[in-house]
């Protein structure tokens, strides 16, 4: 495909308004249409990124080869029907939908339009994230914790579909096999649904991951740790950083102390540190920002250029097992 790609954006709450800000800073993109319901609040996003605002969806499908679905998620088959029935190219914003009934129609109208779907899953391009897939881990366990203040934002929706969707994608994506068992407990403060919640998912292959979301805590962590037979990661979403330590190297030393105290070659114990027998490597990262990495799969994916990272299928998985975890608690 040759020249700019015309790219829209459908929603201009804040997801929206940095979508549309990270297209129009993307050489290889014409950013020909902004909607909203709210058609002041389109004419302004459109005017801060150099685009205009249009009427309609149907008058936005009518123009651009690639969007961006930003709305509300109980609105995300509605908008993005006039687009998947033309073909054209979705990146629809995390969760893919509401339920998992909703995410197969989404699903089947990309099928029926021959369209890409590409789900916002934006955590899945932080650096310190694609670092982590690339080491190949086949993890045993994982132990994952999101926990924040409350954002006073989207109260309607649970911390499940809310916030433990993100890690749900990242655990499924790294283990790659069938969710065998689900058990989980969940508190609910604010109203009618879940603020807090801990899940362990178990699956076929033998791997646990234990899973703790919440929006109550005093203070933000995000993090993951994953045990596989080869090594031990710790990753900080936040930070962007990432330490690993190999099984190679480190279980020689950690084995030869042991020995040494059982032969009581060791007569002070508080000479031996633990800390310092296991080796720990930084892992490294190629720093860029996620949102515009995620955007740059999605256009090459729209071009044909390249494979879509995160598909309607891996969005329809972990709404799946979201709605397992909702019905667990």
């Amino acid at each position: 495909m040759d020249g700019p790609l015309a790219v829209g954006v459908v929603g201009c709450g804040r997801m929206g308004r940095l979508h549309a800000r990270v297209y129009s800073q993307m050489p290889q993109v014409k950013l020909v249409g902004i909607y909203d319901v709210d058609a002041a609040r389109a004419a302004a996003v459109a005017a801060e990124y150099g685009s205009r605002a249009v009427g309609s969806m149907e008058e936005l499908a009518g123009l651009a080869g690639a969007v961006t679905i930003a709305t509300p998620t109980k609105f995300h088959v509605e908008a993005a029907r006039p687009f998947l029935s033309r073909g054209v190219a979705c990146l629809i914003e995390k969760p893919l939908a509401r339920d998992a009934a909703e995410g197969r129609e989404i699903a089947e109208m990309a099928r029926a339009g021959n369209a890409i779907v590409q789900v916002g899953h934006v955590e899945r391009f932080n650096p310190i994230v694609r670092a982590l897939n690339a080491l190949r881990l086949a993890p045993r366990f994982l132990e994952v914790i999101r926990v924040s203040p409350l954002p006073f934002r989207s109260l309607d929706v649970g911390v499940v579909l809310d916030v433990m969707i993100h890690d749900l994608d990242i655990v499924l994506n790294l283990v790659r096999s069938p969710v065998t068992s689900v058990d989980a407990s969940g508190v609910s403060v604010i109203g009618e649904v879940e603020d807090v919640c801990n899940a362990r998912i178990r699956f076929a292959n033998g791997c646990v991951a234990n899973v703790t979301a919440s929006r109550l805590a005093m203070k933000a962590e995000r993090r993951l740790r994953a045990f596989s037979e080869d090594a031990f990661v710790s990753i900080d979403y936040a930070k962007k950083e990432g330490v690993i330590a190999r099984r190679e190297g480190n279980v020689e030393a950690i084995r030869g102390a042991v020995a040494k105290v059982k032969a009581g070659e060791v007569p002070d114990l508080t000479k031996l540190s633990y800390a310092d027998l296991v080796k720990f490597e930084p892992i490294a990262i190629q720093d860029v920002e996620p949102l515009r990495a995620q955007a740059e799969a999605f256009l090459a994916a729209a071009r044909g250029e390249g494979p879509v990272v995160v598909t309607a299928a891996d969005g329809l998985a972990a709404v799946e097992l979201a709605e397992r975890i909702v019905a667990a608690i």
